[in-house]
Order: C-alpha cells, then sequence, then structure tokens
C-alpha cells in the first residue's frame, strides 16, 4: 500500500497486505516488531490495523 492509497483510509480500516513486503516492512517498523510477530498477529487477530496493534500490545 503507498502512502496515496493509504492517505483517505481511516487509520482503524486499514489493512495490512502481508503478500506485499513494502507493505509488511513499513507494518514492522511502525508496530517495532519482527516479521514473525507480524504474520502471527496477522494470523491471531487478523488483517486490520488496529486489532493486530492491539493484538501484540496484550502480547508485550
Amino acid at each position: 500500500m503507498t502512502n496515496d492509497e493509504t492517505r483517505d483510509i481511516p487509520p482503524d480500516d486499514r489493512r495490512i497486505d502481508l503478500d506485499d513486503m513494502y507493505d509488511v516492512r513499513s507494518w514492522m517498523f511502525s508496530l517495532g516488531c519482527s516479521e514473525a510477530e507480524l504474520r502471527l498477529a496477522v494470523r491471531d487477530a487478523g488483517e486490520r490495523a488496529e486489532d493486530v496493534r492491539a493484538y501484540l500490545y496484550r502480547r508485550k
């Protein structure tokens, strides 16, 4: 997802696309987690960014 695509999407509606490595790296940096942690979080919490953020926060 490029910045132009996310600009008009409310933050709680953003999705994490694990098939897009640019998106994966961007979310890893933003959430402060490894790729494995991100993939586990998406698997367990779903692809909504806010759900993944909450999941990672609970696990730390």
